[in-house]
């Protein structure tokens, strides 16, 4: 596609791609003790039933992505909007746990589909190996989702009720998201492989230097470790800080960093890394994490906004990464029911994360942050261990 339609549509998809997680993954930090008061049920079985909404999006990935490659985007997520619109309003009429968990369920089934995998997809599927740079730009629109999605849902919420701050999601589904992804533009067909090498199409090119077989196996490992810590992190970050000394005001405002650090990262990933491999990149995005640890360790709740802007710019970071590695390790053919099957570990790590890691809190306090650290230095290692490209 010319690039005078490239920006437009990477604003069409970052905010299509900003109300799916902001009435999805974003949802039930706000709404969900509401939903649980109302239905008579703990809470933790609306977290349960979120889960089972990241476990069925993991298991459904692949799927989708093959989709994509052989559809396009546009068919696939005009799709999944519908089944957030559906989902969300069959949330707002759940009566008990069995209804609450078929709703979650839909959104699940939508959120396979309709996240940031489906969207990197979709542009890879129009551009190729030019993606990049269309990938940052999602990822920076997106950034806000929580932004966005947090006061919106805690305001209808405050004036209406959850039950119809889950119909104006779905609402907004049909009226604003719905449009943006139609408005994708149709996937060509893929050239042929003969026609690659009798063109040069640059953007279809597959990598110069061939994969290493392991190398689908680590992208799988790093991102499920990475988003593991990532999501433990927004969960039970204040808790940690108040663990290790911080006061609860002073662990809300440190933990408000995190999000602008994110967007931060990913500036930075989008200007001066760029000219950089993403693989280069992804080390030193994996590294904030551990740095932000041993500060914290070292000096206590003090080097507490160190740490989140260290964590926030490397997990804005690796989120590109996400998109990106992948491209340019394997090039595009495939592409979606590759990042598919890579980034399903993610889902299962993510849809745990809040129990286990909760778990270690408990039981160790603030030095929970070791384990998360290991976590993210072996990711360093995982990534060192790639070389493919690193020289291109």
């Amino acid at each position: 596609m010319s690039p005078s339609r490239h920006w437009p549509l990477v604003l069409r998809l970052g905010s299509a791609q900003t109300l799916a997680w902001a009435s999805s993954y974003y949802l039930p930090a706000l709404l969900a003790r509401p939903m649980a008061q109302a239905l008579g049920i703990p809470v933790t079985q609306v977290w349960t039933a979120f889960s089972v909404a990241l476990l069925l999006s993991a298991a459904l990935g692949p799927f989708t992505g093959r989709a994509i490659d052989r559809w396009g985007g546009r068919p696939v997520l005009m799709g999944t909007s519908l089944l957030f619109a559906a989902g969300l309003a069959g949330l707002s009429q759940a009566q008990g746990f069995a209804s609450l968990l078929l709703a979650w369920m839909l959104i699940g089934v939508a959120m396979g589909g309709g996240l940031y995998e489906a969207a990197f997809a979709a542009l890879v599927r129009l551009r190729g190996t030019q993606a990049r740079a269309s990938i940052t730009g999602i990822t920076l629109l997106a950034g806000f989702a929580s932004t966005v999605g947090w006061p919106l849902s805690g305001w209808w919420e405050a004036e209406w009720g959850w039950r119809t701050a889950c119909l104006l999601w779905a609402g907004l589904h049909l009226l604003v998201g719905l449009p943006l992804n139609a408005s994708i533009p149709r996937a060509a067909a893929l050239p042929t492989p003969q026609a690659i090498r009798q063109d040069g199409d640059p953007a279809f090119d597959h990598p110069s230097e061939p994969a290493p077989r392991h190398a689908a196996w680590v992208l799988a490992y790093v991102f499920a470790v990475t988003w593991f810590v990532s999501t433990a992190m927004a969960t039970h970050l204040p808790q940690l800080l108040v663990a290790s000394g911080a006061t609860m005001a002073g662990a809300v405002a440190i933990g408000a960093l995190v999000g602008p650090a994110q967007v931060a990262g990913r500036l930075l990933e989008f200007g001066l890394l760029r000219r950089l491999n993403p693989l280069l990149a992804a080390r030193a995005a994996a590294l904030g994490h551990p740095l932000g640890v041993a500060c914290w360790m070292l000096f206590g709740p003090v080097a507490g906004p160190v740490f989140a802007v260290l964590h926030g710019a490397g997990n804005g970071i690796l989120t590109i990464a996400k998109g990106t590695l992948p491209l340019v390790l394997f090039g595009p053919r495939g592409y979606g029911q590759r990042q598919g099957l890579i980034t399903a570990p993610s889902r299962v790590a993510q849809a745990f994360a809040p129990l286990v890691f909760g778990a270690c809190i408990e039981r160790w306090g603030a030095g929970a942050l070791w384990i998360s650290s290991a976590l993210g230095l072996s990711a360093v290692a995982a990534l060192l261990w790639l070389r493919t490209g690193a020289r291109r």
